[in-house]
């Protein structure tokens, strides 16, 4: 069973009594492929490292976290951009509106979201979008930016039934993790009214551990309770959620 973790922080800090030995539990799980989201300059060599560490099981993202769009955005998105322009990468992200933190920098987070939407349409990547208390506001970026060349993955959705439809309607998978095992969740409710086509696996980790890990550090390996829940939802064997998840990870990732 192959199984793809599309969202994962393995260069946390939270990892660093433990990193490889918590990757390599994963792996043992099924999980061989990560895909590593960034979060601002601070973190890249970090994340450089992890792939020098598993080249065949690692992939990296580069983008702008929106949590840290501050006073220097435009140094931090000169940054993206000058990595983006020596290497390859994956996708774009995270990157969006969160307005759970601050509120106040909403002008410029909209500015930093749309500057990466034109970097990835530049690239032909995916984005990955951060949505925290700003559902309306993301909706608002996406329809003035969409286009056939823009698509990618809505990370650790949380919308109601409508919403998940409207970001579909962008060309956005639903990247779904440990918030479908919660009792309060919420997207349990009707996510088996969604084809799976339109789904992704994430951990979001060391995030958002499912059930019953919740409130403690989430890990790759905790994948597999997000799979289960999914199973029991839409009446799937492990194996097909697993195949048709990571099939759409292929799909949005090229790889």
């Amino acid at each position: 069973m192959l199984i793809t973790d599309t969202h994962t922080h393995l260069y946390s800090e939270a990892f660093d009594e433990d990193r490889e030995l918590m990757i390599e539990r994963a792996i043992d799980h099924g999980v061989k492929r990560f895909f590593i989201p960034a979060i601002d300059a601070s973190y890249t060599q970090a994340m450089m490292a992890l792939e020098s560490s598993f080249p065949n099981h690692i992939f990296l993202m580069m983008g702008l976290h929106p949590t840290s769009v501050k006073e220097n955005y435009r140094e931090e998105l000169n940054h993206v951009e000058e990595q983006l322009a020596q290497r390859r990468f994956y996708a774009i992200g995270e990157i969006g509106i969160d307005l759970y933190w601050d509120k106040t920098t909403l002008p410029i987070q909209k500015e930093a979201f749309k500057h990466q939407i034109q970097l990835a349409k530049q690239y032909n990547l995916p984005i990955v979008i951060h949505c925290r208390e700003a559902f309306d506001e993301i909706f608002n970026v996406l329809e003035e930016e969409k286009s056939d060349d823009l698509f990618g993955i809505f990370h650790c959705f949380t919308g109601n039934l409508d919403q998940a439809h409207k970001a579909i309607s962008y060309n956005m998978k639903l990247g779904i993790g440990g918030v479908v095992t919660f009792k309060n969740g919420g997207i349990d409710q009707f996510i088996n009214q969604i084809p799976l086509k339109h789904i992704v696996l994430e951990t979001d980790s060391p995030y958002l551990a499912p059930k019953p890990y919740r409130g403690k550090r989430n890990e790759s390996a905790y994948i597999i309770k997000v799979l289960e829940k999914l199973s029991e939802l839409y009446q799937l064997p492990l194996e097909k959620i697993a195949e048709i998840t990571t099939q759409n990870s292929k799909e949005v990732f090229g790889i």
